[in-house]
């Protein structure tokens, strides 16, 4: 009798929790607060294999409605390059503690400085490179067949720093890495991509200035850029920051951004996620601050999610989150400094 009663209780107990949990999953993603809302749509529909979280969830309508509440606003205009000065500054008058530590470089690295960066759920680094001209772009070994990891590439291009640039076709819901998406220019030659149709182009140009452009392939060759890719959103241009709604549209997750300042200081920024009690990500305006922080005058972010991921003298630094033996993903081209 005593056991029936203690199985009886046990189930009641059970019921009730249940009924708890649905109760406050109900609130959160379908109550009054829209924040919890906004963030799963944002969030998953940004994602490659992933967007069935939301799209079980809600209905396409509000899906819709949520992602043109949360965006950023196109930035329809090109980089100034005359506004990039060469600097070789070595002042040690710092107006702030985030400027002490971009300009106050360690004693045995004149190329580059790794700065760890923390905040509310999510841990990175950014890497400061003193010397634009030694930023190359680089892809995979079989590109176009399949990518590379990031360790990889790094590793065989001799490489002190490394970190992923574009993102990669997925075909049949299936991405090895072997073609970059979008635009893809290296060495002066377009490798691939469309060379005719407007893009949001990241590169750099023959005077190493990291230049932003609504252009197509044709136009930024003819501009002189060296090495660049196809990605976005455009984050800051000729110092402005983007307009961003709500979250920015792309929910919270882990992150890659390239910037650089006025003084021609460039930062790799790559901010870990998707892993819980360590690190989840971060979302467009938050990562927009940072890098305003650190003085960014023209900036982008670049593919994020699984493909996120630093590597300093051959050893992987972040710690990225796909699904493979080494969490690294395999991806067709990687900027690195040498």
């Amino acid at each position: 009798m005593a056991s029936k009663k203690r199985n009886s209780l046990k189930f009641t107990i059970t019921i009730v929790i249940l009924d708890l949990l649905t109760l406050i999953f109900l609130f959160l993603f379908y109550g009054p607060i829209s924040y919890f809302r906004n963030l799963l749509i944002t969030t998953a529909m940004t994602t490659q294999n992933h967007k069935y979280l939301a799209q079980i969830l809600y209905s396409t309508k509000t899906i819709e409605k949520i992602l043109k509440q949360n965006n950023i606003v196109d930035m329809n205009q090109n980089t100034n390059t005359s506004d990039i000065q060469m600097e070789n500054n070595n002042q040690t008058d710092y107006d702030s503690v985030y400027e002490e530590q971009i300009r106050k470089r360690n004693p045995n690295n004149d190329l580059y400085k790794i700065i760890p960066l923390e905040g509310k759920n999510y841990k990175g680094y950014l890497v400061a490179i003193y010397d634009a001209s030694r930023i190359s772009l680089v892809s995979s070994k079989d590109y176009g067949i399949k990518g590379q990891t990031l360790k990889d590439m790094a590793s065989s291009h001799h490489a002190k720093v490394a970190t992923n640039a574009s993102g990669f076709l997925d075909t049949d819901s299936y991405g090895n890495g072997g073609i970059a998406s979008g635009v893809f220019i290296q060495n002066g030659k377009l490798i691939s991509g469309n060379a005719n149709t407007k893009a949001r182009i990241i590169g750099f140009n023959q005077k190493h200035v990291l230049t932003l452009m609504n252009a197509t392939a044709i136009d930024a060759l003819n501009a002189g850029i060296q090495d660049a890719i196809e990605f976005g959103p455009f984050l800051i241009m000729n110092g402005k920051p983007a307009t961003i709604k709500g979250n920015g549209g792309w929910g919270i997750a882990p992150r890659t951004a390239i910037a650089q300042r006025k003084d021609g200081i460039v930062l790799f920024i790559v901010i870990d996620g998707r892993q819980p009690g360590y690190s989840l990500g971060i979302d467009m305006k938050e990562l927009t601050n940072i890098l305003l922080r650190y003085k960014a005058y023209n900036a982008s972010n670049l593919d994020g999610g699984a493909s996120s991921s630093l590597n300093i003298e051959g050893n992987l630094y972040s710690k990225p989150c796909a699904h493979s033996n080494t969490k690294e993903r395999f991806l067709p081209n990687a900027w690195i400094v040498k």
